[in-house]
């Protein structure tokens, strides 16, 4: 993204600032699937799934294979911060409970 925040229309939770994730945590909505925060500034949210992480590190760059793999998604900062809770480590530990 740019420095400037780019904003969507979010149906369930109106306008909000855009953010983006790979596909596998949009769409998975069963089993926690790892949450890994891919850029460190806070205004420029990226994450993508425990997957994405190994594709990347196996393919050492940002691949057009690794683009197909992860099929980024853009969602709202509502939508990333939910997505986060159900797939982030706390949420692994909880479903296997």
């Amino acid at each position: 993204m740019t420095s400037e925040q780019l904003t969507l229309d979010c149906k369930k939770h109106g306008k909000s600032t855009a953010t983006l994730v790979c596909r596998h945590l949009i769409e998975n909505k069963k089993h926690p699937l790892g949450f890994i925060e891919n850029n460190s500034d806070p205004d420029d949210l990226q994450a993508w799934c425990y997957a994405c992480e190994y594709f990347f590190r196996q393919q050492e760059d940002m691949t057009d294979e690794f683009k197909v793999f992860s099929d980024v998604g853009v969602v709202c900062q509502k939508c990333y911060d939910i997505i986060k809770s159900k797939h982030s480590i706390s949420a692994l530990f909880k479903s296997n409970s």
